[in-house]
């Protein structure tokens, strides 16, 4: 393949992740908002547990979204599946954007938003397997982690990109109509991009490593996977300790620094976004470090020191009263933390054959991401409710733990062939 088609093709890829990342992200950002709409009986804590409880349910979708859409891309193709992902993602902003609230319609209102959330975390769980398979199969054997950074360089994008409209939408609306209907605005924009990204995505090229797959082999049978469990079990490991790390320092981050540290939502949406923007430059330089030293001594090293920091890094962020002290201590855990985003699409890709490469990646990951990323921000309100939010500190170093018990086992994929042609 050309090296302009090549660059083309990953462009539009990741343009295409991006977009699907702000729709999932700006529910997130947002929820401190809509809440109120969905949810109106409560404290704010337990309208922000229901809020969180329906993020937690359009995880579900994505153990079955890595499965249907992971075989999809092994059978029709790669950008097959990652077209129908964003089409997926756009249906479900677009609910959001439009569905009346609890005082128009009643028990309808959640009834919708979950609705949606189940279109979104079908696709995002489709997404993401796809993406790191797509990604890896077109990044050249010599660049491949510095490339396949790109992907979590778009996902926190996305989520950048939703801060940056709640920004927008803070400095140029009032607190009042921001919470009455200004929060739609972002899953109207979110619905307009994914269009957008959709009709980039048309033009992608296929991967040659799934072009020259026999017909015989393109049949996404997913007991093809347990001729893999080493990989099987690698990848459940990672994820379930990065996912879970990963969802606490990023989208959980704005909430703590509101909820437990007292901060305001200004201050708290600053502070997630300046770190937020230093977090996907660090991605680059993560992946082309994993080139030059190895997959697997960066992921040891990203388990260990979550293994080591997580307890007092939360401990001394809860009592955090001034900006800096926040942005440095969500700062440290972001670096750590890169060590793993940069390259887990990739290692986890690089682990399975091309013909169960999307299901391989998606489907477990989907199961992990499910059980401990997407639950992420219930549990750690469901033990703050319960007046023992030091718990949830100890349950993320302990899942780190099990990260670092994968990274061990993990044998070093760098040298990983795939088919390419530079």
């Amino acid at each position: 393949m050309q090296a302009k088609s090549r660059l083309r093709s990953l462009v539009g890829g990741s343009i295409g992740n991006l977009v699907e990342w702000y729709d999932w992200y700006v529910y997130s950002a947002f929820a401190l908002y809509f809440s109120k709409s969905f949810f109106p009986q409560g404290d704010r804590t337990a309208q922000l547990l229901n809020t969180a409880a329906v993020f937690a349910i359009g995880f579900l979708m994505r153990p079955i979204g890595g499965w249907w859409l992971g075989k999809y891309a092994d059978v029709r193709g790669r950008k097959a599946a990652l077209t129908l992902s964003v089409l997926l993602m756009c249906t479900g902003s677009l609910l959001i954007a439009v569905v009346p609230p609890f005082a128009v319609i009643g028990v309808w209102a959640p009834v919708v938003l979950v609705v949606a959330r189940l279109l979104q975390g079908l696709s995002v769980g489709g997404e993401y397997g796809t993406s790191a398979t797509y990604m890896s199969e077109m990044a050249t054997a010599k660049h491949r982690g510095f490339t396949a950074s790109f992907q979590y360089v778009t996902l926190i994008m996305g989520q950048l990109l939703a801060l940056g409209v709640l920004l927008v939408l803070q400095a140029t609306m009032s607190d009042t109509d921001l919470n009455g209907w200004g929060w739609r605005i972002p899953f109207a924009v979110g619905a307009v991009l994914a269009v957008v990204a959709l009709w980039l995505r048309r033009s992608i090229e296929e991967t040659h490593s799934f072009e020259v797959l026999p017909a015989s082999e393109r049949r996404g049978i997913a007991g093809e996977l347990f001729k893999h469990p080493r990989a099987l079990l690698t990848v459940l490991g990672l994820t379930a300790g990065g996912s879970l790390g990963f969802y606490t320092f990023t989208t959980y981050m704005q909430k703590f620094l509101v909820n437990s540290a007292g901060w305001s939502k200004d201050d708290a949406t600053s502070v997630s976004a300046v770190s937020l923007l230093l977090f996907m430059v660090l991605q680059p330089l993560f992946g082309a470090l994993s080139d030059r030293f190895g997959r697997r001594p960066q992921l040891i090293v990203f388990a260990a020191l979550g293994v080591l920091g997580t307890i007092p890094m939360l401990t001394r962020l809860s009592a955090a009263a001034d900006w800096m002290t926040g942005f440095w201590l969500i700062m440290a855990a972001l670096v750590v933390m890169s060590c793993y985003t940069a390259i887990s699409g990739l290692v986890k890709a690089e682990l399975f054959p091309a013909h169960i490469r999307a299901l391989g990646v998606g489907l477990p990951y989907g199961i992990a991401v499910s059980v401990f990323g997407g639950s992420a921000e219930y549990v750690a309100l469901k033990f703050k409710d319960m007046g023992h939010e030091n718990w949830f500190f100890v349950y993320v170093t302990v899942m780190f733990g099990v990260a670092l018990v994968a990274a061990w086992a993990l044998p070093e994929t760098r040298d990983e062939t795939m088919i390419e042609d530079d």
